[in-house]
């Protein structure tokens, strides 16, 4: 009997504190979805670059570093609290875009990422493909296109 209550306490308290964090982010949505399956891809690809191809850019060896893995991942943290800030805007401000506009370019910005991971793996990138991240890093290049801390377009 008290496995049974203290499960049903812990459920309770991870339902609560995950649900007080959907709120926060503004709610669970397709484009929310979509940006946490792609962080998890990157992350993957990113994995994979080092670990299997030893061709990873964050690292000095290209090999799997715990540190640079670390900084992935405070990266992608710190992009959540991003979002919850656009989130707290749109209800403050009482608008709907912030956090959407906010969404999609941490969605470019994963996409960009695993694009280059899989291309420094030697997987064939499509020809549009491959145009547009010319046409973004040439604009990145001329100051047209403001980076983060790792590089990529924001």
């Amino acid at each position: 009997m008290k496995f049974e209550a203290m499960k049903r306490t812990v459920c309770g308290a991870a339902g609560a504190v995950g649900g007080f964090f959907i709120w926060l982010i503004g709610g669970w949505s397709g484009d929310l979805a979509a940006l946490m399956v792609l962080m998890g891809i990157d992350l993957l690809t990113g994995l994979l670059l080092a670990g299997v191809f030893g061709k990873s850019r964050k690292s000095k060896s290209g090999a799997v570093s715990s540190k640079s893995c670390w900084q992935g991942l405070c990266r992608k943290g710190v992009s959540l609290l991003i979002i919850i800030v656009a989130a707290t805007l749109d209800r403050m401000l009482e608008l709907s875009y912030i956090r959407t506009a906010t969404i999609l370019s941490f969605i470019l910005n994963e996409a960009i990422s695993i694009t280059e991971n899989a291309g420094l793996m030697g997987v064939p990138i499509a020809a549009p493909l491959a145009k547009a991240l010319e046409l973004l890093r040439e604009k990145e290049e001329q100051g047209d296109i403001p980076t983060s801390s790792s590089g990529t377009p924001q």
